[in-house]
């Protein structure tokens, strides 16, 4: 009984490995296939989307080729109108940083602290916008103002999701040959998994506040 048990438990975690491996395989592929600038987001998307339809929806037997492909096609313009945004206000970070190293003395001083905080803020909404991207139907800058406020209002869960990161990160470093399997996949299950908590807490809030009225 007890070999069975263990034996399915191996059973499921290679088959976790096989389709991880499978889905990053498939962004590479379509990534490329976009010309890297163009195709990079609309597959993260349908990356992001797979993952979560197996840990939020449960749906482990879909087609994962066909998915993709469907999620790719489909969502190709909206992504990179809002990679478009994203694009432009790194850049403007980037040139602020810039421009504060340039001047020197108390200016430099006085805007380093701001720039660091608005930084700070534009890569937690990185951190969150494809999660919440493949989870709401919502006009591109709500998919901006939501993934700031979802990361800033439970900070517990963004730090753990930046922690889990960086231990994949080591992870990687200490067996580089793995990155054209995993690198994206493994990194889109902790995000999303961290996400999905943070979407149960609001819907938790929003039905206590309908309760109460």
């Amino acid at each position: 009984m007890q070999n069975n048990i263990a034996f399915g438990k191996l059973y499921i975690g290679c088959e976790w490995i096989m389709k991880l491996a499978y889905i990053n395989l498939l962004w590479i592929l379509f990534s490329i296939s976009g010309l890297v600038v163009f195709g990079v987001l609309p597959a993260t998307v349908s990356l992001f989307s797979i993952v979560r339809k197996w840990l939020v929806n449960k749906e482990s037997n879909l087609p994962i080729f066909h998915t993709f492909f469907q999620i790719y096609k489909n969502e190709f313009l909206k992504v990179n109108k809002l990679g478009v945004i994203l694009v432009i206000f790194g850049l403007f970070l980037y040139y602020d940083y810039k421009f504060i190293m340039a001047a020197g003395g108390m200016l430099q001083y006085t805007l380093t602290i701001p720039l660091l905080i608005i930084t700070s803020f534009y890569f937690i909404t990185l951190l969150y916008i494809f999660p919440v991207y493949v989870h709401f139907d919502q006009k591109v800058f709500q998919y901006l103002k939501n993934s700031f406020y979802i990361g800033i209002l439970n900070m517990d869960i963004t730090i753990l999701i930046l922690i889990l990161i960086g231990l994949i990160g080591y992870f990687f470093s200490a067996i580089p040959g793995l990155l054209p399997f995993f690198c994206l996949s493994l990194i889109a299950v902790v995000i999303m998994w961290g996400a999905a908590l943070n979407f149960r807490r609001i819907e938790k809030k929003q039905q206590n506040l309908s309760s109460q009225k």
